[in-house]
């Protein structure tokens, strides 16, 4: 046993490098997130606080993120040979969470070794399980972490935005409220360059630097926490977990380190059997049921006002219809086609003769014009026509005219008892 224990050690000192250290045990710096800004409330809903007790009753502090309403995200160092865990959600002052809960139950990911904790090792990150469901709001959420298709992304000169509540100072408390800063992402080439080509620069690994100021970094405290970035669907994800610095310092203007979690999703569904995984394409495909949706309620919406539509627009002339062949147009085809287009208010009105539709009636009825030569209207083709009907005289309509009788009298001057009666009613008027 002691055997197996001493090679554990050897090859943990393989991964040892004097240039690299936790943030926590930094030392002769202004340890916190440096040259940062304060975070306002709901700025970073998916932030975790983190109070872990060792067995001596020691307490560390370290930063983590919401994956769920039951799981969190952190870096493996935190948790090792840790008894307890206090968690606080969805503030960022201290003083003032919305939730604060304490849990025993993190999983480090099976390739690091606890053994030797305080060494920088790859595969520095661990989960959390809450025992209990958080409450998402305005103040908490959960974050959307790398996919696996971007594990191994080159980020070269993207921005980045890390966060937590590192220490104001090497081995003093920590500040009450949240701070945020702005890094740039590098490539792994120029991170493991800065720190002499060693192996502790892994494809699981992304490194930053300050933005416009070298001294912009993670720092003590601040492990553990998150890395976000824009993503190329403009949503924000989680590309990393705040892991080491310089061992110089955090300020000193060399690469901060974090670990991708694109290349843990395999081991992420075994522990919490869920799959954080996703791709590009979902958010394509979200709206597609939304579309059809519409387009399966939209035939629907016309079927409506065309049913009532429909019978409204025939039942109106028909109503009407039944007095067009009441009046002598029966005898003439020309005369139904025009109510049709111009309404019932045709025979009504005796503006029709001004219509267009009225001289086309007499270019038929022509040969009849020369036999009547008072004609002074177009409406005297008609009116001859009204006699043979035995329906004109129950018109009001032929009595009104008074033109329309004495042609038709004129007309029937041959008879010299009907000639009689035409001039006594002339006479008469």
């Amino acid at each position: 046993m002691l055997g197996a224990l001493v090679i554990v050690a050897l090859v943990g000192t393989a991964f040892a490098d004097p240039n690299l250290a936790f943030p926590e045990d930094v030392r002769m710096s202004a340890s916190r997130i440096v040259s940062g800004w304060e975070a306002q409330e709901g700025q970073f809903p998916f932030q975790l606080s983190l109070r872990m007790v060792n067995p001596a009753g020691s307490v560390f502090g370290c930063g983590g993120s919401i994956l769920s309403a039951e799981w969190g995200l952190t870096a493996a160092h935190c948790t090792a040979n840790r008894v307890t865990i206090v968690i606080r959600a969805g503030t960022t002052n201290l003083t003032r969470p919305s939730e604060i809960f304490e849990t025993t139950t993190y999983f480090n990911h099976p390739l690091y070794n606890e053994i030797i904790q305080g060494t920088v090792q790859p595969h520095d990150i661990g989960l959390i399980k809450f025992g209990r469901s958080l409450t998402f709001g305005d103040l908490i959420q959960p974050i959307r972490i790398q996919n696996s298709l971007s594990m191994n992304k080159n980020y070269a000169g993207q921005l980045a935005t890390a966060s937590g509540w590192g220490a104001t100072w090497t081995g003093g408390s920590s500040p009450e409220v949240l701070n945020w800063v702005n890094l740039r992402l590098t490539s792994n080439e120029e991170c493991s360059a800065a720190y002499g080509g060693s192996a502790i620069i892994a494809p699981s690994t992304i490194c930053t630097r300050g933005v416009d100021n070298p001294t912009q970094s993670t720092c003590q405290g601040d492990s553990g926490g998150p890395l976000t970035n824009i993503d190329e669907d403009g949503l924000i994800t989680q590309v990393g977990v705040t892991s080491f610095v310089s061992y110089y310092g955090c300020h000193v203007g060399q690469p901060s380190g974090f670990i991708r979690p694109g290349h843990y999703h395999a081991w992420f569904t075994q522990v919490t059997g869920i799959d954080f995984d996703w791709d590009y394409a979902a958010p394509t495909e979200a709206p597609e049921p939304t579309t059809e949706g519409p387009e399966d309620e939209s035939p629907e919406v016309p079927d409506s006002p065309e049913v009532p539509d429909s019978p409204e627009v025939p039942d109106s002339p028909e109503e009407e219809s039944p007095e067009v062949p009441d009046s002598p147009e029966e005898e003439s085809p020309e005369v139904p086609d025009s109510p049709e287009e111009e309404s019932p208010e045709v025979p009504d009105s005796p503006e029709v003769p001004d219509s267009p539709e009225v001289p086309d009636s007499p270019e038929e009825e022509s040969p009849e014009v020369p036999d009547s030569p008072e004609d002074e209207s177009p409406e005297l083709p008609d009116s001859p026509e009204a006699p043979e009907s035995p329906e004109a005289p129950e018109s009001p309509e032929a009595p009104e005219s008074s033109e329309s009788s004495e042609s038709s009298e004129s007309s029937e001057s041959s008879q010299s008892s009907e000639s009689s009666s035409s001039e006594s009613n002339e006479s008469d008027e």
